[in-house]
C-alpha cells in the first residue's frame, strides 16, 4: 500500500493564483492512507483527491482544471457552468420559475436555467472567494471556509452567514461540514458538486462503475427537471439502484425521464442517510461510500460533459467522464410543502453533514 510518508496527517496552504486584486489559495490535506485532497477558497472547490488503488497506486479520482483561469471562466453566466467540485447555495438544485412564497411575500430569484433558477443562480457561493483558515490534530486536518451572502442576494432574502469545513482522516475520510445562520426568513440548501471517476480522472466514462443507491423512490421530473407530483417507486425501473448495478446498464433505455436528462439527473428519496450510496470501480478496486444526515441523493451521470473540458492530466473528459452524487434536500422544495421543509428563519442554524469514504477492495 502506497504511504504518504506523514505518521500524522498534514495541512499546507499555497497561493493558487489571483481573481483582479484577490488572492485564491489552495489547502492541500494529507493523511497517512495515501489520501490527498485539494481545495480551493475560490468556491469551496475540491480541485483533486489522490487515492490508492488496489495495488498501492494513487490517482486523481475527482474532475477539476488545473489552472485558475478555467475555474474563473466557466463561472460566467454564459459558459454552460459544470460545478467541478463546488460549494453549491444558496440553494442546490432548482426552483421552478425562479420564484417561490415564504411566509406571504413572493421572491423572485435570478434564473439561469431557461426560466429556472439552478444552483443558486448566475453568482452563487461558487462564484465567490471565500475566507479561509486550517486546523489540524493526530487524527484529522481540514479548511474551515465561511462566507457571508448579503440580503437579496440573487433574489434570495435574509443575510446569511455559512461557515463549511472540510476534514480528511486518518480513516481515509471527507467529511463537509456545513453550518448556516440567517437574520430574516430564508430557504437554504446546500451541497458539494464533486465529480468522480474512481479510475482516475481523464481514463474514460463511468459506465462501468457498480453504483448502490439505497432509496425505494426517486422524484419524476418534467422536461425542465422540476420534480413531478409524488415520488416514484423505483422498482421495476430503471432507476432501482438498491443492489450493485453497472451505472451505464441501463442509462440509455426507452424510459421517458432518461430521456428527458439524456440520462440520470434525478433526486432519489434515501431510506437511509447513514449509508446513502456506494460506487465500486472494478478495474482499480476503489469504492466510494456516502454517508450523510441529508433526506436526497442527486445522482447526474455527467451527461452533459464534453471532450472541450479538459482536465488536470490534461486529457478532455468527454460524454459521462464523471458522476455527482449531491446529498442535499429536494429540488424545488421552497414550492412543495409536502416536500421536506427548507425554510431556515433567525435563530435556527442550518447544519448539514455529508461524509465521502474511500477504501479498496
Amino acid at each position: 500500500m502506497h504511504r504518504s510518508g506523514t505518521a500524522t496527517p498534514t495541512v499546507t496552504t499555497e497561493l493558487f493564483g489571483k481573481v483582479g486584486d484577490t488572492a485564491v489559495h489552495r489547502y492541500v490535506l494529507v493523511n497517512p492512507g495515501g489520501i490527498t485532497v485539494r481545495v480551493l477558497d475560490l468556491g469551496g472547490v475540491i480541485q483533486s483527491l489522490d487515492a490508492p488503488d488496489r495495488d498501492g497506486v494513487p490517482a486523481n479520482v475527482v474532475l477539476g482544471f488545473a489552472d485558475l483561469d478555467s475555474y474563473v471562466a466557466n463561472n460566467r453566466p454564459d459558459a454552460g457552468r459544470v460545478f467541478f467540485g463546488a460549494l453549491i447555495g444558496r440553494y442546490a438544485n432548482r426552483i421552478a420559475d425562479a420564484k417561490f412564497s415564504l411566509d406571504g411575500t413572493e421572491y423572485r430569484v435570478a434564473a439561469n436555467e431557461n426560466a429556472n433558477c439552478l444552483h443558486g443562480g448566475p453568482s452563487g457561493f461558487d462564484t465567490h472567494v471565500w475566507q479561509a483558515s486550517t486546523f489540524g490534530d493526530e487524527d484529522s486536518v481540514g479548511v474551515r471556509l465561511s462566507h457571508v451572502s448579503p440580503d437579496g442576494d440573487q433574489g434570495f432574502p435574509g443575510r446569511v452567514t455559512t461557515v463549511v469545513t472540510y476534514r480528511l482522516d486518518t480513516r481515509n475520510r471527507l467529511t463537509i461540514d456545513y453550518r448556516a445562520e440567517t437574520d430574516a426568513p430564508t430557504v437554504l440548501n446546500l451541497t458539494n458538486h464533486a465529480y468522480w471517476n474512481l479510475a482516475g480522472e481523464g481514463s474514460g466514462d463511468i459506465s462501468g462503475h457498480l453504483l448502490t443507491i439505497r432509496a425505494g423512490s426517486f422524484c419524476a421530473v418534467d422536461e425542465s427537471l422540476i420534480p413531478q407530483d409524488v415520488p416514484v417507486p423505483v422498482g421495476g425501473t430503471p432507476f432501482d439502484f438498491r443492489e450493485p448495478t453497472p451505472i451505464g446498464a441501463r442509462i440509455d433505455a426507452a424510459d421517458p425521464q432518461l430521456r428527458i436528462g439524456h440520462g440520470y439527473d434525478h433526486n432519489w428519496v434515501l431510506d437511509d442517510p447513514a449509508f446513502a450510496a456506494r460506487v465500486h470501480d472494478l478495474g482499480s478496486g476503489r469504492t466510494l461510500t456516502v454517508r450523510t444526515t441529508e433526506p436526497g441523493l442527486q445522482f447526474y451521470s455527467g451527461n452533459f460533459l464534453t471532450d472541450a473540458l479538459v482536465g488536470t492530466s490534461g486529457r478532455p473528459y468527454g460524454h459521462r467522464a464523471g458522476f455527482a452524487l449531491e446529498a442535499q434536500h429536494f429540488p424545488d422544495s421552497p414550492n412543495r410543502p409536502d416536500f421536506p421543509s427548507t425554510v431556515l428563519r433567525p435563530g435556527e442554524t442550518y447544519t448539514q453533514e455529508t461524509v465521502y469514504e474511500l477504501s479498496v477492495g
